[in-house]
């Protein structure tokens, strides 16, 4: 569904993502994991149309998507969830959502999808999204992603800012997601999360890709394990 190859980005003259290729199959759950200000981001929002690539490729779905903007890449059925979350703090939560269809009205049976993976989210449908918890501003940026119905959900660091038993309920449900045929593509600093969810996993570092492999070869592998999983 995703191929990214020999992808450079950069920021006025400095680059920082050098040569990044990796692929993304249809009803995968793929991990980009690092350490802070590893190119993790800066990565994802290229793909998503926010940043300009100085070079590469990034084919979605058989359309080559680099360097076409950000609302373009939305309508093809890509759906990116920054880090920051970018809510629309002094409208509720219904709104919020709403805004998650633009510029298609919003789907009735999608909005019920919606509130029942995050019930929470109906509680306080009339709630202001700055009033919220960290936890719940989460729920409500992935909420307003799935409006869009997408075919690829981009998460940028979803645990930012969560307490781990918010952190394992925003996991909790993405693997429902995934359960119901959702493809996932997640960029995450907490890597036991996201190697639980994950079928596939890239390890990026300094801009570049420096391992690659399943899951279960990445928890396994000594310098992850040493530099990401605590154990010496």
């Amino acid at each position: 569904m995703l191929e990214v190859e020999g992808l450079d980005v950069g920021y006025g003259p400095s680059t920082v993502v050098h040569g990044v290729s990796f692929t993304v199959a249809e009803g995968e759950a793929v991990a980009i994991i690092g350490s802070n200000g590893a190119g993790k981001t800066t990565t994802l929002r290229a793909i998503a149309g926010l940043l300009q690539a100085g070079a590469g490729r990034v084919n979605f779905d058989g359309h080559d998507i680099l360097g076409e903007a950000a609302h373009v890449v939305s309508r093809r059925g890509l759906a990116y969830v920054p880090a920051e979350r970018h809510l629309f703090g002094g409208m509720p939560v219904h709104e919020n959502l709403a805004l998650g269809a633009h510029p298609d009205k919003p789907d009735p049976d999608r909005l019920r999808q919606v509130y029942d993976l995050f019930p929470r989210l109906e509680e306080r449908r009339n709630q202001t999204a700055r009033t919220m918890s960290g936890g719940e501003q989460q729920m409500l940026a992935v909420g307003r992603a799935l409006m869009s119905r997408p075919r690829l959900l981009i998460l940028d660091e979803p645990t930012t800012g969560l307490a781990p038993k918010l952190a394992s309920e925003a996991y909790a449900a993405l693997s429902t997601l995934r359960g119901e045929g959702l493809t996932v593509l997640v960029a995450e600093q907490q890597v036991p999360l996201a190697l639980d969810l994950a079928d596939r996993g890239y390890v990026i570092e300094d801009g570049r890709v420096e391992l690659d492999g399943t899951s279960e070869q990445l928890r396994g592998n000594p310098d992850v394990q040493r530099a990401y999983l605590g154990i010496a």
